[in-house]
């Protein structure tokens, strides 16, 4: 037999603390699991748990700056680099001085 849960006064809504969003979002996306069995003993729909992980993902994201470094002057015999990106995942970029702007922009967009 279900049950039913009954709110009142002017909020309708249930709030969710931090600590419980993450156990949710963690059996939901635990190995093997049902994201929609999950919802359902829960009581909440599924689109909030998808919700719940994009705002998650958004907020353990890596800051939209990062730290540069200046090289010294480049060698007349060697093709400098303008550019020189090392991302915190390892991924290195290198653009020249004479790359448009646009394919530069791309580039640093697709490896985001």
């Amino acid at each position: 037999m279900g049950h039913a849960v009954l709110l009142t006064g002017p909020e309708r809504r249930r709030r969710w603390s931090l600590e419980d969003r993450t156990q949710i979002l963690a059996e939901a996306f635990a190995p093997d699991a049902v994201v929609s069995e999950v919802a359902r003993r829960f009581e909440i729909s599924t689109g909030l748990i998808y919700t719940w992980r994009r705002l998650s993902l958004a907020r353990e994201a890596e800051p939209a700056f990062l730290p540069a470094k200046l090289v010294g002057p480049a060698s007349s015999d060697a093709v400098e680099p303008a550019l020189c990106v090392d991302f915190p995942s390892g991924v290195k970029v290198r653009i020249g001085a004479a790359a448009p702007s646009e394919l530069a922009a791309a580039i640093m967009r697709a490896l985001k």
